[in-house]
């Protein structure tokens, strides 16, 4: 077993139910597809990590996904809950260094991953901060159940308020590069991720004809 472990989120591709705020401009099939996009690039640059993987789903584990992979399901009523059992799962497994990220996010890379997993060497928790306040990953090398508690989700001081707690009990904390993930119409077509796809562009088009 590798020290580190990287955690991988999904949501289960339904239509209707991924990217809601996007889909409020692109409709729900054209929000499906781009998740649908995002969800491969995600799969294909955490299965050429060393590290061990293990991904939870929203809803039910899908086998077409992350072939030779652990797959689980999120348990819990909130992100917090969801994301505070996922960590559990893995220290209580003996890793000692986890990372966890999302699935909506098209400057995802292997270097990334790999250099939150190092900042772990020498600090408590790692994040990556998004544009929106939010942070699109999160790494510890302790399991800290505070994180996860009573927190603003999908607020823009997400990040503020939770960096000021770990300060509060004396963590120390390093920060990525700021990122955007893919939530809204003008995040889409500001990425380049969609200004280089363009079949998905195709499809976004004649689904909106």
């Amino acid at each position: 077993m590798s020290r580190a472990l990287v955690i991988v989120f999904v949501k289960n591709l339904e239509i209707g139910t991924v990217k809601t705020r996007l889909a409020k401009t692109i409709g729900d099939y054209g929000a499906y597809e781009v998740y649908s996009e995002l969800v491969k690039l995600t799969e294909h640059v955490t299965l050429n990590l060393e590290e061990d993987i293990r991904v939870y789903f929203s809803q039910n584990v899908v086998s077409e996904l992350w072939s030779n992979t652990s797959k689980h399901v999120q348990l819990g009523d909130n992100l917090g809950d969801r994301m505070l059992n996922a960590f559990r799962d893995g220290f209580n497994l003996g890793y000692d260094k986890i990372v966890l990220i999302g699935s909506d996010l098209p400057d995802l890379n292997k270097q990334l991953i790999e250099r939150a997993i190092s900042s772990l060497d020498n600090n408590d928790v790692v994040f990556g901060p998004a544009d929106d306040g939010g942070y699109y990953l999160i790494g510890m090398n302790t399991l800290i159940p505070n994180i996860f508690k009573d927190k603003p989700w999908s607020q823009p001081n997400l990040l503020k308020v939770s960096i000021e707690e770990l300060d509060e009990l004396n963590r120390s904390v390093a920060t990525l590069e700021n990122l955007n993930d893919i939530d809204t119409f003008e995040d889409l077509i500001d990425s380049s991720f969609y200004k280089s796809n363009l079949k998905l562009q195709e499809k976004i088009q004649q689904l909106n004809d």
